[in-house]
């Protein structure tokens, strides 16, 4: 396995700037990057952030990374937020992933009184951080089961607990401190296998799920950086590679990665990568807005607008 953070030479094409540091969450989803910097040589400090987008937001706005590959719901609600700050300090550029995440409803094992989804309501919900993705769809499931309250800014759970990992989430609704977390299907699944967590059910996003962004610093006024143009020429490479080389892949996701060879076929059968990862569709960060606003994690007039969060569309 790679390690977190690596460092890769390419001065010949970038001149001698620095490599990009570049955040990803070291998932299955993360496999044509790995392809990227192993058969391609994508030049970057590879930084992990198991604690999921929310984390790279921080890390972005704090400058200490430069390109960060996450969930959409979570770089769009960092800058639809009321409270964003200055420019916000990152843009989407790049898509990563065309379809929509399945995201796996999980309780404790031994949760008797949690029956369904349902049972949920008025619960404790766990997420890595404010912000994250797992946060973001709380209040998407809470909206499509029709808990918001249309009069109230209240959260629709009686606490959200901030957990930060995906382990920590685990042991939360065991111990009771959360009663329920929410986390992406496959990564979920060896967890109900083994016993240790149970699933009350799931909820896809309405969204392709995986976007690029890079901070304001790189894509500003001035012209774009040409590390993140060789950035989206390697990762189309990488994917390509993916695509092409089933096996290597579903070698690594089952070897270096928390899967079994099982799950890493099934989850090969439900992911569709683009062919070209520069740019973002500017209807599907619309789109992804105004069911944010819905569900009450956005305010409208507030933030940046949709068009706004963009700096290179397709």
């Amino acid at each position: 396995m790679f390690s977190p953070v690596c460092y890769l030479r390419e001065e010949d094409i970038m001149g001698n700037e620095p490599p990009l540091r570049i955040g990803y969450v070291p998932e299955n989803f993360s496999t044509p990057i790995y392809f990227a910097k192993k058969h391609f040589g994508l030049s970057a400090e590879l930084v992990a952030f198991p604690s999921g987008t929310g984390h790279m937001i921080t890390a972005l706005r704090a400058g200490d990374i430069d390109v960060g590959i996450g969930l959409t719901e979570g770089w769009v609600a960092g800058l639809g937020k009321e409270d964003v700050t200055g420019d916000g300090g990152y843009r989407l550029v790049g898509t990563y992933v065309e379809t929509p995440l399945c995201w796996a409803i999980s309780t404790g094992a031994k949760r008797p009184e949690i029956t369904s989804v349902e049972s949920l309501k008025g619960g404790k919900i766990g997420v890595s951080r404010i912000g994250s993705g797992s946060y973001v769809m709380g209040f998407v499931l809470a909206d499509k089961h029709g808990w918001l309250s249309p009069d109230s800014d209240s959260s629709p759970y009686s606490d959200t607990v901030v957990l930060n990992t995906f382990e920590h989430l685990r042991g939360a609704v065991n111990s009771g401190e959360a009663d329920f977390f929410m986390w992406e299907h496959f990564t979920s699944k060896r967890y109900y296998d083994s016993g240790e967590i149970r699933r009350v059910g799931e909820i896809y996003t309405p969204w392709s799920s995986w976007k690029i962004v890079a901070s304001t610093a790189l894509v500003g006024e001035s012209a774009p950086d040409p590390r993140v143009a060789d950035l989206f020429d390697k990762l189309d490479r990488g994917i390509r590679y993916f695509k092409e080389n089933k096996e290597e892949a579903v070698k690594y996701i089952s070897t270096e990665l928390d899967y079994s060879e099982e799950d890493a076929r099934e989850w090969l059968k439900t992911v569709r990568f683009p062919e070209h990862t520069a740019g973002v569709d500017g209807a599907v960060v619309k789109d992804t807005v105004q069911v944010l606003r819905k569900a009450g994690v956005l305010v409208e007039g507030k933030g940046l607008e949709p068009g706004a969060m963009i700096a290179k569309t397709r």
